[in-house]
């Protein structure tokens, strides 16, 4: 019964991540896992994990591309983004269908602009609670997270860097084989590549980065 529930939440994940990801062409970039982190990277990979850390809150617009490589095409959405690392994701969906999804500590919700909304409670179950404390790791440069769960490479400098994430964890992996990602002084792109081929690519901009929650906001991280 416990592995029925685990493929049941596995399956909720994966349908989170072909959402959430979709993007327009992005630079670009070279083969970064050709360059492991290193003493000599690891002050500046350091440094740019600092920039993307610093701040509590994130907000922006995105543009997402799914890449379905059984038929050789893209699903593109755009929209508005909020990270709270220490409680979760919100991806507003504007274009093309409106439409809401947060992912929390430990809850998944979706919400449609008719009033539906649909709602898995992941209390307890620890490869849901894995995969959001580490896709929040990832979304704000928590290096340290970084280090304990991924293979890490990295070139450039804190004004124009790339970095490339291999999980080490057998749970991480059935989600996605490795991760890229490309910015300045914020995170610009960030790309996950699934094991069937599939990919999910992210455009972020007009990055601000607010005090605090508004009453709105907050709202999002509490389970109906």
């Amino acid at each position: 019964m416990e592995s029925g529930k685990g493929n049941c939440f596995r399956k909720d994940i994966l349908l989170f991540l072909c959402f959430l990801f979709v993007f327009t062409p992005i630079r670009a970039q070279e083969d970064i896992f050709r360059y492991p982190v290193t003493q000599q990277t690891r002050s500046t990979f350091d440094a740019v994990s600092a920039n993307l850390a610093e701040r509590p809150f994130i907000k922006g617009n995105f543009i997402q591309e799914k890449y379905l490589s059984r038929f050789n095409r893209s699903l593109i959405s755009s929209g508005n983004f909020l990270i709270a690392p220490e409680q979760g994701i919100v991806w507003e969906t504007l274009l093309p269908f409106p439409s809401t999804m947060v992912m929390g500590r430990d809850f998944l919700l979706q919400s449609r602009p008719d009033g539906r909304m649909s709602v898995i409670n992941a209390q307890g179950n620890e490869t849901f609670i894995q995969m959001a404390d580490v896709l929040s790791s990832v979304f704000s440069g928590q290096s340290q997270k970084l280090l304990e769960n991924f293979e890490v490479y990295f070139s450039g400098n804190v004004s124009d860097w790339n970095m490339g994430l291999l999980p080490l964890d057998s749970i991480l992996i059935s989600f996605f084989t490795r991760i890229t990602m490309s910015g300045d002084n914020v995170m610009r792109s960030i790309r996950l590549f699934e094991p069937n081929g599939d990919s999910i690519t992210y455009t972020l901009s007009n990055h601000i980065y607010p005090a605090s929650l508004n009453d709105h906001e907050e709202a999002y991280f509490s389970i109906p």
